[in-house]
């Protein structure tokens, strides 16, 4: 695997790899947001359950977003740990009946998340290591 993102940071560049890491990270991170708000408000009542089940869900992935937006590869990488909850909460939701395309929507973008995150924080760190080296080689 570490050959394999070797390979992808040579032949197309670190600032490539970054810009798209950090696309899926921003995608994913929206639709999940997105997925989590519906479960928490449209398949809960609001007036008999309050606020909380939109709150627990919505609350841990929100304290990311600064981290999301001042481009910080230690808090992507936070974030992997914390998205790999959302797969084991959609995965949960996968086996309900009536929930399965729902639970599958939350595994997926969580999943996706996880991905973008990992290579964001990966690329970006290397990309602050080594900053003369985020082209790719000229053959």
């Amino acid at each position: 695997m570490r050959q394999q993102m070797e390979r992808l940071e040579e032949q197309r560049g670190l600032d490539t790899m970054v810009d798209k890491s950090r696309r899926l990270v921003i995608a994913s991170y929206v639709a999940l947001l997105v997925l989590l708000s519906y479960g928490g408000l449209v398949m809960h009542d609001v007036q008999t359950d309050g606020w909380g089940p939109w709150l627990v869900r919505v609350v841990p992935l929100l304290l990311f977003l600064p981290s999301i937006l001042v481009k910080r590869a230690r808090g992507h990488a936070w974030l992997c740990f914390v998205s790999l909850l959302y797969f084991m909460q959609g995965v949960m939701f996968a086996t309900l009946p009536g929930q399965t395309l729902f639970g599958i929507l939350v595994a997926a973008a969580s999943l996706a998340l996880f991905v973008g995150s990992l290579g964001y924080a990966r690329f970006r760190s290397r990309q602050l290591r080594h900053p003369s080296s985020s082209h790719p080689q000229q053959k």
